[in-house]
């Protein structure tokens, strides 16, 4: 007997980056009936394909919007929080840079989070087996997968100069940032394939979008996660502009993000009581973790004024440079709309003694492409940015009301830790000593700190610190992974204490990654879709 329309083996919850990769996994076997919802449009815009294009995405239709509340710690200033809202998630939308993280984030997922199964050594396979690489081969790199990275099409002169002054400062320079150590200064992969972004709507949905078992609906709205008892039956959504519900027969499984699966859980009524308490939520079932452990990376960036006119914040104006640009890209997908801007960068140390890099550098030979970011005359800007990359500070998301339709609470809580401050005023410091070498001092006409003329004394360092410290986009932990009281899933992603209902995705990692955090995330719905097929 057919099954009814709305009916279907796994439902999965949310389009980004896991969602895409899930559904194309979940639907290789024809037996398997698959929905794919995301409340985004599809990733038609050509902007999305052109991989310099994501500086206009950013600040687009194409992310949610979101803003933190005040941020104790930074000036209580509220910060943009650019998320993607379109199929592919921020994959979609990002700047596209591959990295993985450290071989020593995921052995401490497994030994101190208790998530036996996910060591480096157990989740490397995933890694290769998502990977598409144009240079690199085996040991630490796949050539075969879907996820297209390769490297940047003409690096930018202002991105070799700043390869050349890192090397100057004392970094190494670093031919594979995936490869054995992620230490030293280079050119960094994107997830890239022929001159255009390869995120995991193109390389793993689009090729699955013709299976008659997957079905994708864009513009839908999951307003929450249908319960019988302790098992999860399907989800409700708008969908069309109407409340309808779509059965799993197996499976929920939830892919919403950082933000989206937590607030999915709460609109569920799965989660803190005391949060749901607040919002008119009705409890379904306790489950205190969800929505806590949040962490992101806390980014500043270092603007910079040239001497001359070179950099590619001058293709944002309709010009003969960017009409130019436009004529190579789509005649021969090279030039500077093939570059995802971020070309070149590193990762470096706070202090000699930390046993691996806990810094990590990104260099734009462009000013004020990302929103909120500020910029200088266009054609002569160049940005530094940094992170520490293990932050100790947690933060929250919690639902603002029972109202789907509403965004969350976002609360970073931004440098609530002081070791955090110490160790991102290190990464400034460092930033500006890079710049000064002779390969970019002689290029740079005056640097710009964001309305703060010096920066000579800790004090003026912890100002500034505190006064733009910024999303580097990578917020995850929210729904987290492990053993203790505050996980919502168990290793195998399963919801505690509920059945038929997993979530995969960014929000379940019990510690953030040493790096961007896309390629951690195509690797948790790799292993993630061997597990639900496993049973």
């Amino acid at each position: 007997m057919t099954p009814p329309d709305d009916s279907f083996d796994f439902v999965i919850a949310g389009g980004g980056t896991a969602g895409c990769v899930l559904a194309a996994r979940l639907s290789e076997n024809p037996a398997n009936r698959v929905l794919l919802l995301e409340a985004g449009r599809d990733d038609r815009n050509p902007l999305i394909h052109v991989p310099a294009g994501f500086a206009k995405l950013t600040s687009s239709s194409y992310q949610w919007g979101y803003t933190t509340v005040p941020q104790r710690h930074c000036d209580n200033r509220s910060v943009q929080f650019a998320q993607g809202k379109v199929v592919g998630g921020g994959g979609s939308i990002n700047a596209q840079v591959y990295t993985r993280g450290a071989a020593e984030d995921y052995d401490e997922w497994a030994a101190a989070y208790g998530c036996e199964g996910w060591s480096s050594k157990d989740v490397q396979p995933y890694f290769l087996r998502s990977e598409g690489n144009t240079r690199l081969s085996a040991p630490h790199h796949g050539t075969e997968g879907p996820l297209g990275v390769s490297d940047p099409a003409s690096s930018h002169p202002l991105s070799q100069a700043f390869v050349r002054a890192g090397q100057e400062f004392g970094l190494p320079y670093n031919a594979d940032f995936n490869g054995a150590d992620q230490y030293g200064i280079g050119f960094y992969q994107t997830t890239t394939k022929n001159g255009r972004r390869c995120s995991a709507a193109v390389g793993y949905l689009r090729p699955a979008r013709k299976r008659a078992n997957l079905v994708v609906r864009s513009q839908v709205l999951v307003t929450r996660v249908l319960l019988d008892g302790r098992r999860a039956t399907g989800i409700e959504c708008v969908d069309g502009g109407r409340l309808r519900r779509y059965r799993a027969g197996r499976e929920v499984v939830v892919t919403a993000g950082a933000f989206g699966s937590p607030k999915l859980l709460q609109l569920s009524g799965i989660g803190d009581p005391e949060d749901l308490g607040r919002a008119g939520v009705e409890v379904r079932h306790a489950l205190p973790g969800v929505g806590k452990n949040l962490q992101d990376h806390c980014d500043l960036d270092i603007i910079y004024q040239l001497h001359r006119y070179q950099s590619m914040d001058r293709l944002q104006r309709p010009v003969p440079a960017a009409v130019s640009a436009g004529i190579q890209y789509l005649a021969f997908r090279t030039g500077p709309l093939a570059s995802t801007v971020v070309e070149a960068g590193g990762f470096g140390r706070s202090d000699p003694g930390e046993p691996t890099a806990d810094l990590q550098f990104h260099f734009l030979p462009a000013a004020g492409v990302e929103a909120g970011v500020a910029g200088v005359r266009p054609g002569y800007g160049a940005t530094l940015n940094v992170v520490f990359l293990r932050p100790y500070s947690r933060g929250t998301v919690r639902i603002a009301s029972a109202d789907p339709a509403r965004a969350p609470l976002i609360d970073p809580n931004y440098l609530a830790d002081e070791r955090d401050v110490a160790r991102t005023v290190d990464g400034v410091r460092q930033s500006r000593e890079i710049m000064a070498q002779p390969s970019m001092a002689r290029e740079v006409k005056s640097e710009h700190l964001a309305g703060q003329a010096t920066l000579r004394t800790t004090d003026d360092y912890l100002r500034f610190v505190r006064a733009h410290g910024r999303t580097a986009y990578h917020p995850v932990g929210t729904c987290a992974m492990g053993v203790n009281d505050q996980a919502v899933v168990s290793p195998e992603l399963r919801v505690y204490g509920l059945d038929g209902l997993r979530v995969a995705d960014s929000s379940v990692m019990p510690r953030i990654v040493s790096s961007n955090t896309q390629a951690p995330t195509v690797m948790i719905a790799e292993k993630a879709a061997d597990l639900i097929l496993a049973g």
